[in-house]
């Protein structure tokens, strides 16, 4: 609940410090004295739009904190937190500040962390409930209403919501799977083609690699094939170098003996006659490993061709070839076991959305059910509060198929008719300020076991009535507030009678400076301030006398 309220600089509230309680607490003040300024700096907290109005004049900034304790937070306070990113210890005030300077920027922050104003309004949704002659949210809100209602029928909305999701998804798979077969059809001959001229094809991984070094040898044997026959020439034949070196070491070998020096020269010539021998023998090994093959020279580089070309027709290097031949035939495989993949996803398809159709009727008949005793329930609580010439009426109607979701297949809206033979209506555009205000009121009393948010606030319900009435309406926000927090801004004695806590809103001068202030009234300043409503501004005894009865009467 709301437990502290610190303004700063807003229109005419200069540094206002407010601690509140559970229950019923009540805000009255003369009017004009500034009891929508309060709203509008709880609005501004809350992250409404930043008026530059609300500044207070001569100033550079206004500010507004406000504190909430719970027990333990609300559950969408608490994910709409973490999917922000924003820490919260357990036990710890939840604490909301919004700064707005002149010039027009505001800054939002929650437990001191900037956030985003967006982020502000939808905390405020589970904290903070108002109500008032212009309301447009809460329980006006139709987007609500079928929330609502299923929590009065205490309807389980978990298996229905499991069910659309199971459903949700095969229908998902089942489009998928049409789509995947239409595409994979239409595909279907060009991977035919394309699988039938790689299977000719053969590509092996590695076979780039080998064919292309097999070709660099007969490119080497092609080139150097003339050199090495002309060298082979040169040791080859009767009149060749070897011959020759040979010959003169024959005739050497006759005369060595004859000379050291020719003994030498002779063991030199050998030594020349063997290297000569060694190097024949190389060129002979060279011309065999340097063969040239015209033909194979041919094949070869026909194969290369071949291959990279189909590379680059499917997009891919010449080893993944034999890949893309695979997924080709798992595509066609898919293809032939697509039909019967999508007979099995359209029978669990069908199984499921029946599922889903019984539990969306049985949870039509459970709001319709919950719709008329929820309709009792408002219209008791209507002649009280002076609307017994108005009607009210919880609308379940059925949503077309593509309307149907995790909530099932209704949609519900409050509507009433203010006047006998007038056609109902949404509430915000039939219903008066007064009206509205009141018709919320019986809506929440028939709905206070359902719960909302933290704290309740109700913006002068009572404008326009009094007596009987003005007491009916102190007596059910009395109700309300009993396990809750609730405040009333309020103009009837007898809502005033009816608070745990009385605040009195009041705006005084000093010269030219004009500031409004609040107080938190004692017993005796709470039977001061009902006289006063209920004489004006001269309190009389009588007025204090009646005062003191509607004390003693709650």
């Amino acid at each position: 609940m709301l437990t502290q309220l610190s303004i700063r600089n807003v229109v005419l509230i200069e540094a206002l410090d407010l601690a509140f309680d559970g229950g019923l607490g009540v805000l009255t003040g003369e009017t004009g004295a500034g009891k929508s300024i309060l709203l509008d700096a709880l609005g501004l907290v809350l992250g409404n739009r930043a008026d530059t109005g609300l500044v207070r004049a001569g100033e550079d900034l206004a500010s507004v904190t406000a504190s909430f304790e719970f027990a333990s937070l609300p559950g969408a306070v608490a994910q709409a937190l973490a999917d922000a990113g924003v820490d919260h210890e357990p036990g710890e005030p939840l604490l909301l500040k919004r700064r707005l300077r002149a010039d027009g920027g505001s800054k939002g922050f929650v437990n001191d962390q900037p956030v985003s104003a967006g982020l502000l309004r939808e905390l405020a949704s589970s904290l903070v409930e108002i109500h008032g002659q212009h309301d447009d949210r809460g329980l006006v809100n139709p987007r609500g209403h079928r929330q609502l209602l299923d929590r009065f029928a205490g309807a389980d909305m978990g298996r229905v919501a499991d069910a659309w999701r199971a459903w949700r998804g095969v229908r998902d798979a089942l489009e998928a799977a049409r789509e995947a077969a239409s595409r994979s059809a239409a595909d279907q001959e060009l991977l035919l083609a394309h699988l039938a001229e790689l299977t000719t094809l053969a590509p092996e991984r590695g076979e780039e690699e080998a064919l292309a070094g097999a070709r660099s040898d007969l490119q080497k044997g092609e080139r150097l094939s003339g050199d090495l026959a002309e060298l082979q020439h040169l040791w080859s034949g009767s009149d060749s170098a070897l011959a020759g070196l040979r010959t003169a070491a024959r005739k050497l070998d006759r005369i060595a003996a004859e000379h050291p020096l020719l003994g030498e020269a002779l063991e030199a010539l050998d030594r020349a006659v063997i290297e000569a021998g060694e190097a024949e023998d190389k060129l002979a090994r060279a011309a065999e490993a340097l063969v040239h093959d015209p033909a194979a020279l041919d094949r070869y580089e026909t194969r290369l061709f071949d291959l990279r070309a189909a590379a680059r027709k499917h997009g891919c290097q010449v080893d993944d070839l034999p890949d893309r031949m695979l997924a080709m035939r798992a595509s066609l495989d898919a293809i032939e076991g697509g039909e019967a993949r999508i007979a099995e996803l359209e029978r669990e398809e069908a199984a499921l959305g029946e599922a889903y159709r019984a539990l969306a009727a049985d949870l039509s008949a459970q709001r319709t059910a919950a719709a008329a005793r929820l309709d009792g329930a408002v219209a008791g609580e209507l002649a009280p509060l002076k609307l017994d010439a108005a009607r009210f009426r919880t609308s379940v109607t059925p949503l077309p198929e593509e309307r149907w979701g995790p909530a099932g297949a209704d949609a519900v809206e409050f509507l009433i008719a203010t006047n006998p033979g007038a056609p109902f209506g949404p509430l915000a555009k039939i219903a008066s300020g007064g009206e509205l205000s009141r018709f919320i009121l019986a809506l929440k009393v028939a709905l206070a076991e359902q719960g909302g948010a933290a704290t309740v606030i109700f913006d002068e319900i009572d404008r326009g009535v009094g007596g009987a009435v003005a007491s009916a309406i102190g007596e059910r926000l009395a109700r309300l507030a009993a396990s809750g927090q609730l405040l009333a801004v309020t103009h009837s004695p007898q809502v005033a009678a009816r608070g745990n806590t009385h605040y009195v809103i009041a705006k005084s001068s000093e010269g030219t400076v004009t500031r409004t202030s609040v107080h938190l009234l004692d017993a005796g300043g709470r039977k001061e301030e009902i006289a006063r409503m209920l004489s004006g501004a001269e309190i009389t005894a009588e007025a204090r006398a009646q005062a003191d009865r509607l004390l003693e009467d709650v």
